[in-house]
């Protein structure tokens, strides 16, 4: 269709386009129509038929065109070459085909299965298949590539779980040179602290941190990090929880590598005078989840080998549950602070898989309120992917136990949390969080799997304060969303999941945030080939 104006502007020419002279003469003037009538006119039409557009495309997203509500629908139904809108040309057996159940049959390989889409166009182009058997090859190449898609999946998940799961050979090292330079050398062998500086291990004008772990280099990159970003380093105290058989080394290494004007303190489990006495909760309650996980688990191998139609990322849930540290005790003795330091008002405990980047001692600031854990939420925030968590996300709902508990109750995270022990001992906590261990042990865990987070959610339920994001970044483990700027902009960021900065699994990008903090020049850091990547 053409449009032609003359040039006194009193005649319109609309053609319709087909090569046929007829047209159409609309006469312009002061008496039939003025130019601006015209023109809204025209501007009217055009507006008119976007809408039509735009109402016609809402309806086909929509997909139920036995009801019109719009002219668009409308259109769509009593005209659509008049639309200028062509209806679906893709035959209805295509759609069957691929929405039937897949059987038994499909899932074994075949050999005559297109293995690229260069193999399957090629098939196509050479046996001119009608619509049905196109749809067939597709479906069973789609069913092909999903099986190897999975397959790989739950390797990648495996080997993960494997890499997170295993000592390092350098960290192996490390321990080993360390133990024997504390046999050998009177240096590596100090008390720590000093005679002089044990009374401040109880003075609360101090500032307490907590650090449980059986591993000297991440808790070497603790340590420094804290101190070196502390505006009055002389007034910080770490207090350093280990097992019996890292006690030497992790004594000769701050030994050796001194914090001072810090106040550091290592300390094995078995010199605490009140894990020495009698029965332990939490020594009975590892035993009991070790014996039940080892039955009803079955090893890493027998998870992957017996789920051929589990999620991978369900395959990846049972095999995190494997992993050592949720039977170790250094993740369980939070759960005793108030015993093991008991002339302490207020303590910040750390896990080892965390870098400090700035002063911690504003965290004493914070009013607490009455409550007796300080942590950060874990429901909101920009990451949608890290910061969703609630008890849903950790609990079984379908367990009657479970189900007084609010599901959209926003969780909060284990890492860096305040602990204020004058409110704690006033409370039946550590007795709650037994309670819960032992009730999940005899359900087979089926309240939940995995972790010494779900058991704590429930204990410190109503006697957590919310702190800001700023204090801790989590999930620099088992993500790489997190970007360098970002990450450095916070105080304290979290290596949580398997991809800790010790492991050749730890992403690239993120990894120099930890490793600033080791001096790779050290003999003992040379000496087992501790490298920057």
């Amino acid at each position: 269709m053409q449009l032609h104006v003359s040039p006194s502007l009193r005649h319109v020419t609309v053609f319709p386009g087909k090569g046929v002279r007829e047209f159409i003469k609309v006469r312009i003037g002061s008496r039939w129509v003025s130019y601006r009538m015209l023109f809204y006119s025209l501007l009217f039409f055009t507006f008119l038929l976007r809408f039509i557009f735009v109402f016609s495309t809402v309806d086909t997203i929509d997909g139920d065109l036995s009801k019109c509500s719009t002219i668009g629908c409308l259109g769509k139904r009593t005209g659509p070459r008049i639309l200028g809108r062509m209806e679906s040309n893709v035959p209805e057996v295509i759609y069957q085909i691929l929405d039937e159940t897949i059987s038994e049959e499909e899932v074994e390989p075949k050999s005559d299965i297109p293995q690229t889409l260069h193999d399957f166009m090629a098939d196509i182009k050479q046996t001119t298949p009608d619509a049905k058997a196109f749809a067939l090859k597709l479906r069973q190449m789609v069913l092909l590539l999903e099986q190897r898609t999975r397959k790989a999946k739950i390797q990648e998940y495996l080997y993960r779980h494997v890499a997170s799961s295993s000592i390092p050979k350098h960290l192996h090292c490390l321990a080993l040179k360390l133990a024997n330079e504390h046999s050998n050398n009177a240096a590596a062998r100090l008390q720590l602290p000093s005679a002089d500086l044990v009374p401040t291990l109880v003075d609360n004008s101090y500032f307490h941190f907590v650090l449980a772990s059986d591993n000297v280099l991440a808790a070497s990159v603790v340590a420094k990090s804290l101190i070196k970003n502390a505006l009055r380093p002389q007034k910080f105290v770490l207090h350093i929880i280990t097992d019996r058989k890292t006690y030497a080394p992790m004594q000769a290494w701050f030994s050796l590598h001194p914090l001072a004007p810090a106040v550091i303190e290592v300390k094995a489990l078995h010199q605490f005078d009140w894990l020495s006495k009698g029965k332990v909760p939490v020594l009975e309650a590892m035993e009991k989840d070790q014996r039940v996980r080892s039955k009803f688990r079955g090893g890493s191998s027998a998870i992957v080998a017996k789920n051929n139609t589990e999620k991978p990322q369900v395959i990846a849930a049972k095999l995190q549950a494997l992993s050592p540290k949720y039977n170790s005790l250094m993740n369980h003795i939070r759960i005793h602070l108030p015993e093991l330091f008991p002339s302490l008002n207020k303590v910040v405990f750390l896990d080892d898989d965390i870098v400090i980047q700035t002063d911690l001692s504003a965290l004493w600031d914070i009013d607490m309120n009455g409550k007796v854990n300080g942590a950060v939420e874990t429901c909101r925030g920009e990451d949608s992917f890290v910061m969703s968590k609630r008890f849903k996300s950790y609990l079984n709902f379908s367990h009657p136990l479970i189900a007084n508990f609010d599901p959209n109750e926003c969780a909060w995270a284990y890492g860096m949390n305040i602990f204020d022990l004058e409110a704690w001992r006033k409370t039946n906590i550590t007795l709650t969080y037994y309670h819960w261990l032992e009730q999940n042990l005899k359900s087979d865990l089926s309240l939940w799997q995995l972790g010494t987070l779900p058991p704590g959610l429930i204990a410190f339920h109503g006697q957590v304060h919310v702190i800001d994001p700023f204090w801790h970044m989590l999930g620099l483990g088992y993500q790489d969303n997190t970007t360098l700027s970002d990450a450095e902009t916070v105080g304290v960021i979290h290596f949580n999941g398997r991809a800790k900065p010790w492991l050749d699994i730890a992403f690239p990008q993120l990894r120099p945030l930890w490793a600033k903090y080791i001096d790779f020049s050290d003999k003992f850091i040379k000496g087992c080939h501790i490298r920057v990547s």
